[in-house]
């Protein structure tokens, strides 16, 4: 078994959409960044990386390569996945956390641990999805932005 985590920070942007796990959310703002700027699956992706001691979504997926401007994350959580198995592992299980002070998460949650399992070709029940407010304290409590952690098992093939 190998564990892995990730932590990913985004900032809010004017003319951006708001996707977070695959799911675009209504909202007054976006999150600024490269690709889609999906801070959740990004955490998701990178914690598989970590756990495979492979390094970072900057190594892989570098912001100075035009091929991955604009990309839907979904597509960097497939090859990360592509690349878990190539190295003989599965998910063994996610815990993702989402620290937003607002819009709502709960009704997106069931589509974003949809798009996870569909994109790591695992059962749902193997991912989690949770998130949290600030409560007012700090960048996401003042709402400038998100933060998202992810914490993988990965499970060797047999």
């Amino acid at each position: 078994m190998r564990i892995g985590q990730s932590t990913d920070i985004h900032r809010f942007a004017e003319g951006r959409k708001l996707i977070l796990g695959g799911v675009e959310i209504p909202f007054e703002k976006g999150l600024l960044g490269h690709s889609d700027a999906d801070a959740l699956t990004h955490a998701l992706a990178e914690a598989i990386l970590g756990a495979l001691a492979l390094g970072d979504l900057g190594h892989w997926f570098p912001d100075t390569d035009p091929k991955w401007e604009g990309v839907d994350s979904q597509i960097i959580l497939k090859e990360v996945a592509r690349m878990m198995k190539e190295r003989g592992y599965r998910l063994g299980n996610a815990d993702c956390l989402i620290l937003i002070e607002r819009p709502k998460m709960a009704p997106h949650i069931t589509a974003m641990r949809e798009n996870f399992a569909r994109a790591l070709d695992t059962d749902i029940a193997n991912i989690s999805v949770k998130a949290t407010r600030g409560e007012g304290m700090g960048f996401v409590g003042r709402g400038e932005g998100v933060l998202a952690q992810a914490v993988v098992l990965l499970e060797e093939e047999r």
